[in-house]
Formats: C-alpha cells, sequence, structure tokens
C-alpha cells in the first residue's frame, strides 16, 4: 500500500488523509503502524467511547471470496481467546469495501523499541517477556491459531501492575490474514507471510506449518532479548533466508559471557530446522530455558526473585505470623 486511496479504499490523499474521519463507527485519531497488506489507526469508538487500534486491510483482499470467508472465521476464533496476554479483538467486519479489525489499544511500547533503548535485557526481564508471550501463543495454538510472525514488532510491553510484574506483555498482529493470503493466491510461488530475522525453515520452503513454526519465532525473538540481535543476522536477506534453513545457531553463552552453557542445547533444539525436533510447546521451551539458566552462571540474574548479586528480593523461609487484629480471617491449616 502506498497511497492514501490504495490503504483506505476510501478518497484519496496522504496517509494522514484519514485522520479526524469515521469509518465504520470509529474517529480515526492518528497512525501507528502499517504493513505491506494494512494500516494501524488509534481511533476512537463512538459507540462505547473508548480508545481502539483500527486496522484497515488493503482493498484488494476485500474481493477475494475465499479470503473474506476466512478472514470472518479466523476473527471469530481470535474473539472467542480470552487471554491476558493476547490482545483482544472487539469487532471485525467491512465498510466501503474495507475489511477492518478493531483491537484493543495498548498504551506503551513494542519490544522492538524496548531492545533498541536498552540493548540486551537483564535475564530476569527476558525471562518475564517471554513467558508471557509463550503463554499467548500456546493459549492460540489450542484454538489452531498459529501465529507465523512472531517478532519484537509484534509484542508490546505495556506498564505491569506492582513490582513483582513490572512488564504486561501482550501479543498482536495473530495470523488473521496470514493464513487465508497464503491460500488465496496473494503470495506466489517462492513466497512466505513472515520477517526474515524469525522466520522457520518450513515456512521459507512453503510446507504446512503449526504452532512449532511459533517456537522457532519465539525462540529467535529471546535470543535476541538475551544477546542483542537475532541468532542468524546476516549482510543480505538471502544470507539470511539460506542460515535460517541451514546454518546451526551461534552459542548464546559466547555471545553473552556469564549466562550458563546449558541454554546452548535449549536453543539448539528450539531453532531446529525440522519440526519435529523442536519443543512441542512455547512454554515447554522457556521453562526449559529457565532451568538451563538456573543450572549455573546466570542463575541469579533469570530469577525474577533475586537481583544481580545474588541477594534475595524478599524473606526467605516461611512467612511470618498474621498480627492478632488480622488473625480472625485466617484459620488454622
Amino acid at each position: 500500500m502506498t497511497g492514501g486511496d490504495r490503504e483506505t479504499g476510501l478518497p484519496a490523499g496522504r496517509p494522514s488523509g484519514l485522520l479526524g474521519r469515521e469509518v465504520a463507527g470509529y474517529r480515526v485519531e492518528d497512525e501507528i503502524g502499517r504493513g505491506g497488506m494494512a494500516v494501524v489507526y488509534r481511533a476512537h469508538d463512538l459507540r462505547l467511547d473508548r480508545t481502539v487500534a483500527l486496522k484497515l486491510l488493503a482493498p484488494e483482499l476485500a474481493r477475494n471470496d475465499t479470503f473474506r470467508k476466512r478472514f470472518a472465521h479466523e476473527s471469530r476464533v481470535a474473539a472467542s481467546i480470552d487471554h491476558p496476554h493476547i490482545v483482544p479483538v472487539f469487532d471485525a467486519g467491512e465498510t466501503e469495501g474495507v475489511l477492518y479489525i478493531a483491537m484493543r489499544y495498548v498504551a506503551g511500547q513494542d519490544l522492538a523499541a524496548l531492545l533498541g533503548r536498552e540493548g540486551p535485557l537483564p535475564p530476569a526481564k527476558a525471562g518475564r517477556i517471554a513467558a508471557q508471550v509463550a503463554s499467548a501463543l500456546d493459549a492460540a495454538h489450542a484454538h489452531d491459531l498459529v501465529h507465523r510472525d512472531v517478532k519484537p514488532g509484534n509484542i508490546l510491553v505495556a506498564e505491569g501492575t506492582d513490582g513483582d510484574h513490572p512488564e504486561h506483555v501482550y501479543l498482536t498482529d495473530f495470523g488473521l490474514t496470514k493464513k487465508s493470503l497464503s491460500l488465496t493466491g496473494f503470495t506466489t510461488v517462492g513466497e512466505f507471510v513472515g520477517t526474515l530475522d524469525y522466520v522457520a525453515p518450513e515456512q521459507i520452503s512453503g510446507k504446512p506449518v503449526d504452532g512449532r513454526c511459533d517456537v522457532y519465532g519465539l525462540a529467535c525473538v529471546v535470543f535476541e532479548t538475551l544477546a542483542g540481535a537475532p541468532p542468524f543476522r546476516r549482510d543480505t536477506d538471502w544470507a539470511v533466508l539460506w542460515a535460517q534453513q541451514y546454518d546451526p545457531p551461534p552459542p548464546l553463552s559466547e555471545l553473552r559471557p556469564g549466562l550458563a552453557g546449558a541454554a546452548d542445547a535449549v536453543f539448539a533444539r528450539a531453532l531446529a530446522k525440522t519440526p519435529e525436533e523442536r519443543y512441542g510447546t512455547c512454554l515447554e521451551f522457556v521453562a526449559e530455558l529457565r532451568a538451563a539458566l538456573l543450572s549455573g552462571a546466570g542463575a541469579t540474574q533469570w530469577e525474577p526473585g533475586r537481583g544481580a548479586s545474588g541477594s534475595s528480593a524478599g524473606p526467605v523461609g516461611p512467612p511470618p505470623a498474621p498480627p492478632a487484629w488480622a488473625r480472625p480471617v485466617f484459620r488454622e491449616v
């Protein structure tokens, strides 16, 4: 999408030409992101008086009947998933020949921006983010939804609830259109839907995919949070494609001295070239990685309840007895 008319199917103009306009009951306020087949705006829901993220798909997608049917089905499935780390879908439909999705607007930044500002994350922080994304992906897989494009730009990091949960992570941009695109002729032979630095080998070769391609993508993301770069960073796109299909991942322990070498075997399995050799779920991968990092150097860094020095962040042992005034609400166990 390059021009205002192709972005929206509405009157032509600059990309900001929709600002202030009403689209499907939403008043467009600002553009917040764009990709090859969609533009995302911050918008105001005029019916329920709330801010939403409004995603408008390229008009040519609405003209494909197969795509429209799959879009409607997958939108319903995505909206039915009630998970704290998946951006909720509020509404989906068509207006003036344009398909749209309205989702919760998350105030914060994506993981790509966070990594750009902070560089490699402390293992404890990387672990908290990884566990939340893994939980979201496994929940989607339980509903037969495969994300297909797990990357830092699709992971939103908002402010958490307290010191024990300093971040609340949302996974966004599920494969509502990705799977449909691959089935309706919008991707040609030799093309795939995904992002080069995080795409699984089977996606590159055009083979059928399942949740294990998201295990691969998540492993690339978690590797980047710890090492500062994805595992297969190369000088050209072709070199990245080759590396994703044939090169073993570099040892994390060499790129991030101080982390346990046992993590290298975990990443080797999560980034295996064939799905059958990977972990069966994303949470299994994250649990194995945590155990590996806790097994040696870097253990106290990964454990959320400890600081970098290894000192406990809270009391050790059983909790103290409740004060006298609180005892009536406790019972003996």
